[in-house]
């Protein structure tokens, strides 16, 4: 059976290229190759700094600790008015005279990040509203206006921002805010934004979680072939070709130590299972707390009595690289934050992920004539598809994540399971199972519940989120469920549309289950406002859904 589904999937990916090869253009590169991690980029003269945490040391430490902003990323995002060495220099001088005031210092020395709050004009339908958004939430922040020490990295085009506290643009977030630009007609802005990921790939080796330096030591779930494979069902094929040189590196990136792994261990994002199955999990390159999270980080690992605080420190930011920070899938006890495992466990969204990377990889290459490539590829998301359906297959009815180090499936369903439905990876009849399950467990009066455990963290019960409903529609669609997917999203427009009617706003996330719908909660922030991801795929759902609304 393992052996059947892996020549389907194969094949399919074969058909998959051959159908959309068409035309043949030159590989392209937006810019030269990096030359490492912190370095200055030939052509633009852009030098990538080091985190917050590194440039300011104690003085970094303290701000977070005092609580000198309500938010920790107030300060992280903060710029700072001269070189941030004077400034170090400047605290250690002053920080022990008497009537030392820390808050009257930052003041002195930095400047805060501007309010990204905005007021709409009366009486847009949800539509109107959205149209109304996308140049509010849009950014160009090159090198000749972003200033010289923020933690701000430039980017060549324009990019909408998610909204709220977040102020620079998001991995995963783009690929769902191009979704609703798409449908708005605004091409543009979708490829200035695979021109922007392209370039972070050239310059930093990878799409960092955001285009901030604290956040180039990890990555976040990678869309970067989805957001091909959108452009390219409105250009042609030659976009899989344009951007092959950049979906080969960050194909690398993701499988760094693949040559070096053993049996039953792991490297970075890769791990081997004892039977040599190569997979991936969530992993950062750092074990110290979080620049924009640091005390909650700090406050964390000092509830956990049984495990170094770095180990901690590694598992946070590895949750963070997920998108989903926090949630049950990640905790030992499916409780509690200090239980968090993350880098223990195989996620199947990364898979899945990783699948589709492959599968995009064997289209360019066929786009370029590069049969030897193809065939690498084809095999290569065969060989994923195999593993997916060996270990992140549950056999309570739905896919799920793995833990490597204990050796057994998480018991934990959650919206992650239409992963792999939506990456067509999935088997037939287990993807009908799963459709049964998400249908039983997740489906609320407000859409998808996103974990079947109520923790107080974000990334789970009683949240629904934007990002998971499409790809729980697409991933239905797919497979002959129509029906379910609809019931989702009309479920999910209606909470979008109470809560717009009610505050004249799109938030971050939504309570669909419980005494009543409406934003969300939890986590470590309050409740944004925006919202880029949420915009894009409600405006896909009403195209759906609601044509004529």
């Amino acid at each position: 059976m393992v052996a059947l589904s892996s020549h389907r999937t194969a094949h399919e990916a074969s058909k998959r290229f051959q159908f959309k090869a068409r035309g043949m253009l030159g590989a392209w590169l937006i810019l030269g190759t990096a030359a490492g991690f912190a370095h200055a980029d030939a052509q633009t003269g852009f030098t990538l700094l080091p985190p917050p945490s590194e440039l300011y040391g104690d003085l970094f430490v303290a701000v977070q600790t005092q609580g000198v902003y309500p938010d920790q990323k107030t300060f992280v995002d903060a710029t700072p008015k001269i070189d941030p060495a004077q400034i170090v220099q400047a605290y250690h001088q002053q920080m022990g005279v008497p009537g030392f005031n820390l808050k009257d210092f930052v003041t002195q020395y930095f400047i805060p990040p501007a309010d990204q709050s905005v007021t709409p004009p009366p009486n847009q339908t949800l539509r109107e509203h959205i149209d109304w958004l996308w140049p509010e939430l849009t950014r160009l922040t090159t090198t000749a206006n972003v200033p010289q020490y923020s933690s701000l990295i430039p980017m060549p085009k324009s990019y909408v921002v998610p909204g709220g506290r977040f102020r620079e643009g998001y991995y995963w977030d783009t690929y769902f805010t191009m979704l609703g630009l798409q449908e708005a007609g605004r091409e543009d802005l979708v490829d200035n934004m695979l021109d922007n990921f392209a370039y972070l790939i050239d310059t930093i080796g990878h799409i960092p979680n955001g285009n901030r330096t604290y956040y180039v030591s990890r990555s976040q779930p990678p869309f970067f072939s989805y957001m091909v494979e959108l452009a390219a069902q409105k250009e042609g094929g030659r976009v899989y070709q344009k951007y092959l040189p950049q979906l080969r590196r960050e194909y690398d990136y993701w499988m760094q130590g693949a040559n070096s792994v053993q049996p039953g261990g792991a490297v970075r994002n890769v791990v081997m299972l004892p039977d040599k199955t190569v997979l991936n999990r969530y992993w950062d390159e750092r074990d110290t707390p979080r620049d924009e999270s640091y005390l909650e980080d700090v406050n964390t690992a000092k509830l956990v009595t049984n495990r170094p605080a770095s180990e901690v420190y590694r598992d946070l930011r590895a949750a963070a690289e997920s998108g989903w920070d926090f949630s049950s899938r990640w905790f030992g006890d499916n409780m509690t934050l200090a239980t968090i495992r993350t880098t223990s466990i195989i996620p199947v969204d990364l898979n899945s992920l990783m699948f589709h990377l492959e599968t995009t990889i064997a289209i360019g290459c066929g786009e370029a004539r590069n049969f030897g490539c193809v065939g690498e590829f084809v095999g290569r998301a065969a060989k994923r598809a195999i593993g997916i359906n060996k270990y992140l297959w549950n056999h309570n009815g739905y896919y799920g994540d793995y833990d490597w180090q204990l050796g057994q499936p998480r018991n934990n369903p959650s919206a992650a399971m239409l992963y792999p439905l939506f990456a067509n990876a999935a088997w037939p009849d287990r993807a009908h199972k799963t459709a049964e399950t998400v249908q039983a467990l997740l489906l609320k009066p407000g859409g998808l519940a996103t974990t079947t455990y109520n923790t107080t963290q974000q990334w789970d019960a009683p949240n629904g989120w934007a990002p998971l409903h499409w790809i729980a529609v697409q991933s239905l669609r797919r497979y002959g469920r129509g029906d379910l997917a609809q019931q989702i999203g009309t479920l999910f427009l209606a909470d979008v549309n109470n809560v717009y009617k009610t505050q004249q706003k799109l938030v971050e996330k939504y309570i669909v289950e419980g005494e009543g719908t409406g934003g969300g909660g939890g986590g470590e922030y309050p409740l944004q406002d925006g919202f880029g991801w949420t915009n894009g795929v409600t405006l896909k759902l009403l195209d759906l859904y609601a044509p004529g609304q």
